[in-house]
């Protein structure tokens, strides 16, 4: 694989035709809200204006699709408070409206009382969304209806990517090294019968054991378990998230992350990221990530052996998983010298400290340019079965 890839620079529209429209979609209903609006910050401070038009819509918490200010100046973490879209949204109730045919490609705008607006076609949407009600398929499928081009993995694949244990499935019918793990769904532990077979297949894992919303993520909802008597406590705090609980054996090793692109020759996985926890904390958890003083490595101090077989893996997990665009595969090197794989991320953060664009800037795209190949690879894509 190719340490550096090739990816022309960011294009201003030529004269006489006008520049793609993208419309950047961010927010929304998941915990994982306040994430996404920063990654749209920095999207949007990256997009080269004299090449695109930009349309920003913010999901609110409740899921009002709102028209948004574009000022990336406003959508960082303050204080250690994340930004919100309703902070954002240039009307408490306007409600911009996507196309949900191909036959009608306008976006329009409505407002209580007001006659609707119309605010032109989109050409390339960009769905900065993270967890649930965004990054699991479901704007896919609705973008996938509408017939408008999209950056990123399609319905079935983001789905997949957003339920761990899918994804290990997957990945296990492909032969792919992945952890012992557990899955508790919600009809099993409202019972107490069922309770108790969770807990006694939990009890065949090594200790420590992690307890996980099975679909979530930027770590929210997760519990390092030491001892068996806090597991009902580390179950229900992840059932607040997710009522369907994975439950997977802490790994002995270090923990890397790849981040992968697809080009036209088919996917290439970046120089990897070794993940560096900060002092205080048990694990890579949400305050770690985004809050304090947790960094990553890039690129991880690996043999070149370790580094080639990584970036393989990665290139394999994306092919398994039918992944599209880009993704983030995160692996637990372990003491003996093999990789397991953790999870697969189909639309990792973007934040300037995310370690996806730090990946691809130490391989040789800049975060500008990391975002224009982004757009143009959805541009070139037609929706629907392929």
């Amino acid at each position: 694989m190719s340490t550096q890839p090739s990816s022309p620079s960011p294009r201003p529209a030529s004269e006489g035709h006008r520049k793609p429209r993208v419309a950047v979609v961010f927010g929304g209903r998941s915990s994982e809200h306040g994430v996404s609006v920063v990654t749209a910050g920095s999207v949007l401070r990256a997009l080269d204006r004299n090449a695109y038009e930009v349309l920003p819509i913010g999901i609110t918490p409740d899921g009002r699709f709102a028209l948004t200010t574009d000022e990336p100046e406003r959508m960082a973490i303050t204080d250690g408070k994340l930004p919100d879209v309703d902070q954002l949204a240039e009307s408490a109730d306007g409600q911009v409206n996507l196309p949900a045919s191909p036959l009608a490609r306008e976006v329009v705008y409505t407002e209580p009382g007001s006659v609707p607006k119309a605010l032109g076609e989109v050409d390339v949407v960009l769905p900065l969304l993270h967890g649930p009600w965004g990054e699991d398929g479901t704007l896919q499928g609705l973008l996938e209806l509408s017939g408008v081009p999209y950056v990123g993995s399609g319905v079935l694949s983001s789905a997949v990517g957003m339920d761990k244990e899918y994804t290990k499935r997957v990945l296990q019918a492909f032969g792919l090294p992945v952890g012992p793990y557990t899955v508790i769904r919600p009809r099993e532990w409202e019972s107490e019968a069922g309770r108790e077979a969770a807990v006694a297949r939990i009890n065949e894992m090594q200790y420590p054991v992690f307890v996980k919303p099975t679909r979530a993520g930027s770590s929210i909802g997760i519990t390092k378990v030491d001892d068996p008597a806090d597991l009902h406590r580390a179950i229900e705090f992840a059932r607040e998230h997710d009522p369907k609980v994975i439950v997977e054996e802490g790994v002995r090793g270090r923990e890397l992350e790849c981040g992968v692109l697809e080009f036209e020759d088919g996917p290439r996985a970046s120089l990897p990221a070794e993940v560096l926890v900060g002092e205080g904390f048990d694990f890579y958890d949400f305050d770690a990530k985004y809050i304090d003083s947790s960094d990553v490595k890039i690129p991880a101090d690996l043999t070149d052996d370790e580094t080639a077989r990584l970036r393989k893996l990665a290139a394999e997990v994306f092919e398994a998983l039918s992944c599209e665009g880009l993704a983030r595969v995160d692996v637990f090197l372990k003491e003996d010298g093999e990789f397991v794989v953790n999870e697969v991320n189909t639309m990792p953060g973007f934040t300037p400290i995310s370690a996806f664009p730090k990946m691809w800037e130490a391989t040789g795209l800049d975060y500008p340019q990391l975002v224009d190949h982004l757009l143009q690879a959805a541009l070139r894509r037609s929706t629907g079965l392929r």
